[in-house]
């Protein structure tokens, strides 16, 4: 099997899985107890924090720890929300931003918050100006994703940043997708918000990060315990916790040379796929973008018959977002870029990862090209 589909979620490496064993078994205590075997998962927690932190050029008390980076993306939009619901609000997002951000956002406007879906450019790009322009005296919050997870295209955030910064307004950044693949700072991006999920960098599922800038107060998510600082009361989910501080200082440790192998893997897949479908497009930015990941429309096929047919050869990808497949509709990022609804259903995505080798890449090429003509009846 090819698994191209790491945009979607990525196989746990295999010194981090060494790394959280213990916590499974013989070190399976609760960090809120205070005997030894407590002691010893508390202290496994902060270490992650740290490793965190250090990651994204944050400090570790700006650190906590959530379920994953939807619940992240919910908890802060809805807090900032809570924090002004007696007086009036606007928040500006874009329209391609994930639905855990998108549908929050929906549930507000049914709370009277106003919220305004910025359009993108053709290459997926949200604009400064266009952010600019939508400023209203009463604008509290900004969310804007660093890395779009079905087209890959990055966005400008540190130049949005420093707007907002200038004028006062909160911005948050759903950096799921770019965190551990490519360089992040949240004092260079001026963001008061980030979250992340450690599924995306090879560590395990079930564990969520928000970074939130010191000085800005938040009600808890989940009421109870002191966990998290009295942020997310419950149990620690210990082990996911050391997966992600070791897979992301693993992941920050690679993270340049694996840039390099993953764009020349997708240059080559992409040349190789035009080289015999030359009318394929690109969807989204051809260069700023994530390294691994690429989104290509096959004008006149179903990119859902494509993905089905390569899945039978033992190739995985994807056509739109995880969270939204199985639904019979064109991708809501596809048609923010202008494409039609029929565009936008003939697209797929082959996202590689560190576990991908450029030996696949031929077999990536051929295989969408045999699935290809078959729909057409070309062969």
């Amino acid at each position: 099997m090819i698994y191209a589909d790491n945009a979607a979620t990525t196989r746990i490496s295999d010194s981090v899985f060494e790394k959280m064993l213990p916590f499974l078994r013989e070190q399976y205590g609760n960090g809120s107890s205070q005997y030894s075997l407590g002691v010893k998962a508390k202290r496994a927690i902060e270490q992650a924090r740290r490793q965190v932190a250090a990651a994204i050029g944050a400090d570790a008390s700006e650190i906590t720890f959530t379920s994953g980076g939807s619940e992240a993306n919910s908890w802060v939009i809805r807090c900032v929300a809570g924090t002004f619901q007696n007086e009036p609000m606007h928040v500006i997002t874009s329209a391609i931003e994930h639905r855990s951000v998108l549908n929050t956002c929906l549930a507000l406007e049914r709370s009277c918050v106003e919220v305004t879906y910025l359009p993108v450019n053709t290459k997926g790009l949200v604009e400064a100006a266009d952010i600019k322009t939508a400023i209203k005296p009463y604008t509290k919050l900004v969310s804007i994703m660093l890395a779009n997870n079905e087209i890959g295209t990055v966005q400008p955030i540190a130049e949005i940043g420093r707007l907002l910064k200038s004028k006062g307004i909160l911005f948050h950044t759903d950096a799921v997708q770019a965190v551990g693949h490519i360089p992040v700072d949240v004092s260079r991006l001026d963001v008061d918000f980030l979250t992340a999920s450690a599924h995306k960098f090879n560590g395990a599922k079930g564990t969520g990060i928000l970074y939130k800038r010191s000085g800005i107060d938040i009600s808890p998510l989940v009421f109870g315990g002191e966990q998290e600082r009295g942020l997310r009361a419950g149990t620690e989910n210990v082990a996911g916790i050391v997966s992600a501080g070791f897979a992301i200082e693993e992941s920050i440790g690679a993270m340049a040379d694996e840039s390099e192998r993953l764009s020349a893997m997708i240059k080559a897949t992409v040349e190789g796929i035009k080289e015999k479908i030359p009318s394929v497009r690109i969807n989204g930015d051809s260069a700023y973008r994530l390294p691994g990941t690429v989104n290509l429309g096959f004008d006149g096929v179903s990119g859902e018959s494509l993905m089905h047919l390569l899945d039978l050869k033992g190739v995985c990808v994807s056509t739109s977002s995880a969270c939204t497949s199985g639904k019979d509709e064109p991708s809501h990022v596809l048609l923010a870029l202008g494409l039609s609804e029929q565009q936008a259903k003939s697209a797929i995505r082959i996202s590689y990862g560190r576990y991908n080798t450029p030996d696949e890449v031929g077999t990536v090429i051929s295989v969408a090209y045999d699935a290809y003509s078959k729909i057409l009846g070309i062969r």
